[in-house]
């Protein structure tokens, strides 16, 4: 490395270089994104035994290597040699000689690089990586299409655990914990029905039942309804703009023609490391609200999906490594998310199919999770929703 990164250390990281290229070579391929490889890693360490102050520093280590070598364009993925034996690399002969037991570094003063994923965001990653790919459902653009279909259907739910639904059964129309059933809905799950997993949003995991496994009360066919912002009127757009606002994006307006939507840019840098970094977001004024929401939501999703740099603040990591394709697919499919999930119907299966190509490498954890974060940015999150009382009522 030719500048020292706080918190590492160089020696160390030269003696774990050949064991990191190692285990991305074996935990990865090329075209996959080096730090979900990363996250994989360090899961696998806990899996192997490590301890958690362990797997935390080696996930710190191998994040600053993925950083030094995307900075020198070389793709940490293709440089190491696949092993049969992937627990070998969490030995003491190697990664586990280096990293576990050893006393995490102490922390450094904030300098507006993003840390690592918390444990609870690496746990999540894990598990939606490890059902994918054992389930193997999104192989096909026709599957990755009915999930986002049934995440738009599933509105009661934020984003990320209507797909982990999906994943579990597929099929499923409405669900909800025990408590909402018997609650809400007068019902109880039948003895012997099957649980499915969802995230807790202040906790580890909660509990879900198909509606099919539960019994007591009929639900009225309006019990699921949320409200939405079809024909979304000017004074509601306010009041969503109001709300963007004050998370630190300035939005403006911009006079143009219909072929001009908007931008955003950083502005400036925060003051101190501690600051949230602000935002310019501008829209196009002559289009509808509905529109100008589309416009907004896609914006925003370009700020959380990393496509700006990093942002400690805002626990946004840097993913300036897109290409400009997988960027604007990504961004769009979260907005399409926020206006399907919200009764509005945007352009972006036209605007889409312009970017085909880069379909095929679409990070569904990722445009779940930034979907989740624009909608609460927005203040029209599942979980906000719910806390304001508005579930159920008419629009």
């Amino acid at each position: 490395m030719d500048q020292p990164v706080d918190g590492i250390d160089p020696a160390l990281m030269v003696n774990a270089a050949p064991h990191l290229l190692t285990a991305f070579a074996t935990f990865g391929k090329s075209g996959d994104d080096p730090y979900a490889v990363a996250r994989i890693i360090a899961q696998e360490a806990k899996v192997s035994g490590f301890a958690e102050a362990g797997s935390h520093r080696l996930l710190e280590y191998a994040y600053a290597f993925v950083d030094e070598l995307l900075r020198i364009r070389i793709n940490p993925l293709a440089q190491g040699k696949y092993t049969e034996n992937p627990p070998r690399h969490f030995g003491p002969g190697g990664l586990g000689g280096l990293f576990d037991g050893r006393p995490v570094a102490p922390a450094a003063e904030p300098n507006g690089e993003v840390p690592p994923d918390s444990e609870s965001e690496a746990r999540d990653r894990a598990l939606i990586e490890q059902l994918i790919a054992a389930t193997r459902l999104y192989e096909t653009s026709d599957a990755v299409t009915e999930l986002l279909a049934f995440t738009v259907r599933l509105r009661e739910f934020a984003p990320f655990n209507a797909m982990l639904l999906h994943i579990q059964k597929p099929g499923l129309t409405h669900a909800a914990t025990a408590a909402d059933w018997h609650q809400r809905f007068g019902r109880v799950p039948k003895t012997g029905a099957r649980p499915l997993l969802v995230l807790r949003t202040m906790g580890p995991v909660d509990f879900a039942f198909d509606i099919l496994d539960t019994e007591g009360q009929a639900v009225p066919e309006h019990a699921f309804a949320f409200p939405t912002l079809g024909n979304l009127s000017a004074a509601r757009f306010a009041e969503i703009s109001t709300c963007v606002g004050k998370g630190g994006i300035d939005l403006i307006e911009l006079d143009a023609g219909d072929g001009k939507a908007g931008w955003i840019r950083r502005l400036g840098a925060p003051l101190t490391p501690k600051d949230k970094q602000r935002y310019q977001l501008a829209f196009n004024r002559n289009h509808s609200p509905a529109t100008r929401l589309v416009t907004i939501a896609h914006e925003l999703a370009h700020l959380y999906l990393g496509h700006l740099g990093p942002d400690k603040a805002r626990d946004i990591r840097d993913r300036r490594d897109r290409t400009a394709a997988q960027r604007e697919v990504e961004a769009e499919m979260a907005a399409w998310l926020v206006a399907k999930r919200n009764g509005l119907t945007p352009r972006s299966e036209s605007y889409l199919s312009s970017y085909s190509g880069a379909m095929s490498n679409i990070d569904l954890y990722v445009v779940m999770r930034v979907t989740n974060a624009v909608e609460t940015a927005m203040g029209i999150s599942s979980h906000q929703l719910k806390a304001n009382g508005s579930m159920g009522q008419s629009t």
